[in-house]
């Protein structure tokens, strides 16, 4: 039995070790897999591990030892879970590991906007702060988020870490969430979507990407929003109509975005977010800590253990 891990790289590009997966099986790593070439790396292996490399109907059902697909990653979408099922393969993700990476990535983008850092910190590098005739400067106004209204849309494990980190910046917490149970935890008020869109001076997506949520921000509702509040997505790219927000920011409707995913990764040359006004973005990274890779590639080792002992876990399509 081997393990054909297809992209291997974005996962761990050298710096931790593949060792929960060495003591299971031989493992065949790819740094990165045309789609192409694919079926032809999986053949004869009946577990494959994909991070972002696709696992198309077509793919799937011309690899009849596959047994396996382990997701590297939480998002699942690259794989086809319909024609796995039907073909007896069992899919599995690794949810959690990255919410600790992912909520301080979150309120880097938040304090870059509202503190200017890097704007600051190149200036200074350029000059600006020896040319000066006081002994301080600043173009832009320094926020503070103490007494300000953070809105979370999707309250899950990362809404939730978001959400006690901004409450330690005394900020005022508004979230949505599909099904709240017995109530919202204490210091967390409920709100519909357009409720925080509304009243919220910060705004992060953390809800999954369906039919109902796709391009959830758009220009109806970014006109509900506050021409000083900010948004902020690390979570999935179509959430926002790319041009929509680049034209808000442009036309000063919000006063800024940060943001981790693009509805194309990598993006396309014209894509309206890069370079817009007052729009930092990120290369999809909000997830990589090293902490959380070691986490990652643990947790999918576990899973693969659990599938080799007859007691899947995490499985996405039963």
């Amino acid at each position: 039995m081997k393990i054909v891990m297809l992209d291997a790289h974005t996962a761990n590009p050298g710096d931790v070790s593949w060792a929960p997966f060495e003591s299971i099986a031989p493992c065949e790593r790819h740094p990165r897999t045309p789609v192409a070439e694919t079926a032809a790396r999986c053949a004869g292996a009946p577990i494959v591990i994909t991070n972002k490399a696709p696992m198309t109907r077509e793919i799937i059902e011309a690899l009849p030892d596959l047994k396996y697909i382990g997701v590297i990653a939480t998002g699942f979408n690259v794989v086809d879970t319909v024609a796995a099922k039907e073909c007896g393969v069992i899919v599995t993700n690794v949810p959690g590991y990255g919410t600790p990476a992912v909520a301080q990535h979150v309120f880097a983008l938040i304090l870059e906007l509202s503190n200017n850092v890097g704007a600051s910190a190149q200036s200074v590098a350029a000059g600006g702060w020896q040319n000066c005739l006081d002994f301080c400067y600043y173009d832009k106004p320094i926020i503070e988020l103490a007494g300000r209204t953070l809105g979370i849309i999707g309250y899950g494990e990362i809404g939730a870490a978001v959400a006690r980190i901004g409450q330690a910046f005394g900020m005022k917490v508004l979230a949505s969430k599909r099904n709240w149970g017995a109530g919202p935890p204490a210091g967390i008020e409920a709100a519909d979507t357009d409720t925080i869109f509304r009243e919220a001076d910060v705004i992060s997506l953390h809800c999954p990407l369906t039919d109902a949520t796709k391009h959830l921000v758009n220009a109806r509702t970014l006109g509900l929003m506050k021409k000083t509040a900010l948004l902020i997505n690390t979570g999935r790219g179509p959430l926002i109509d790319d041009q929509a927000l680049a034209a808000a920011l442009e036309a000063g409707t919000i006063a800024g975005a940060g943001v981790d995913v693009l509805s194309v990764e990598p993006p396309k040359e014209g894509n309206p977010l890069l370079g817009a006004k007052n729009c930092f973005v990120t290369p999809h990274v909000a997830w990589a800590s090293r902490e959380a890779r070691v986490r990652l590639i643990a947790a999918c080792a576990a899973n693969v253990k659990a599938f080799l002992a007859g007691s899947p876990v995490n499985v996405v399509n039963p």
